[in-house]
């Protein structure tokens, strides 16, 4: 059996071999880069990205960043296109064909097919003298020393560089583009990562209740309000205005320090000038605010009007944190 030390000194010895030929990808960048990003950026089509083995995974990875920045992409499998699938390719389409050794039969099948049709073709391969570097318009250099493999045969560091590739065209679209993180939550409402670029505070704590006392409210009261809105406080407000909080803390210490509070009011207990957020705020902003204050709750206004409290817990149950 392996010994760790053994296994680790294998595991860093990939991901040096990795970085290394990563790294050198950027001496290997040409104009063709530039005016491939051009040729996609002013297209009226969409992307299709195709390949076989290992870098048909690599192109479907590519595609889905495509879309979920802002570039329209289908992924086409080079063995089922030259068996029906040709028909994906629109006019306007551009062609991304991944290939490591840019001579695989399915390609040199499928390259001139596309030719005939007149798209405009890009090649992310390893070879740029291959038959596909010879054949497309625009040729991505992915080209790797070796593989991590230690028999140089499994799909590895070539794979990575292609990825790489992939995402260096998305990220230029993107700039390019302008895309912005507004752009990014339309294609990504959903999960946690969604949530954190469109959920905004009113949306929580529009669901919650709302308590609120007034400056002369006495401390019994104030502390059936807390209890019964089960958020652990309350806002003081006057004239619809906050003007202090109170926290079942503030409660607590109240109790601890004072043996009679029935002539205590609202206004004896609170702290002025509390923590507060637009409604309109992002739901991620109400969380940065609460970590860096070291509180959970947040009272929230909508232009200067008291409008209701955001509580860590929601923030959770939401999937911000």
């Amino acid at each position: 059996m392996n010994s760790v030390k053994s296994i680790l000194e294998i595991a860093k010895e990939t991901i040096e071999a990795e970085s290394k030929a990563i790294f050198n990808l950027s001496n290997l960048i040409t104009e063709d880069f530039s005016e491939a990003v051009n040729l996609i950026y002013n297209s009226k089509g969409r992307v299709i990205i195709t390949g076989i083995g290992k870098s048909a995974i690599i192109a479907q990875k590519i595609v889905a960043t495509f879309n979920s920045t802002g570039t329209p992409s289908v992924f086409m499998h080079a063995a089922d296109a030259i068996h029906g699938d040709l028909g994906l390719i629109l006019k306007d389409d551009i062609v991304i064909c991944i290939s490591k050794s840019g001579n695989t039969p399915e390609i040199k099948v499928l390259v001139p097919l596309i030719k005939n049709a007149n798209n405009k073709m890009i090649a992310i391969t390893g070879n740029k003298d291959s038959f596909l570097g010879q054949q497309v318009d625009y040729v991505l250099n992915a080209f790797v020393d070796k593989e991590a493999c230690p028999n140089n045969l499994a799909p590895t560091t070539s794979t990575t560089a292609q990825l790489v590739m992939g995402d260096a065209l998305a990220v230029s679209l993107l700039k390019l583009r302008g895309f912005s993180s507004k752009d990014f939550a339309k294609y990504h409402p959903g999960g946690s990562l969604g949530k954190k670029l469109y959920l905004r505070v009113l949306d929580i704590s529009s669901i919650n209740e709302k308590p609120e006392v007034s400056l002369d409210t006495n401390v019994k009261d104030v502390i059936v309000e807390i209890s019964q809105k089960r958020l652990g406080v309350t806002a003081v407000v006057n004239d619809h205005k906050i003007v202090g909080i109170i926290t079942d803390g503030d409660i607590r210490r109240m109790l601890s320090n004072t043996s009679d509070f029935s002539t205590l009011t609202a206004k004896d207990i609170m702290s002025e000038n509390p923590k507060r957020i637009e409604a309109d705020a992002m739901a991620v902003d109400a969380l940065d605010i609460m970590e860096s204050n070291g509180i959970s709750q947040l009272l929230v206004e909508e232009k200067n009007i008291y409008a209701g409290v955001v509580h860590l817990h929601d923030l959770i149950k939401e999937g911000i944190i």
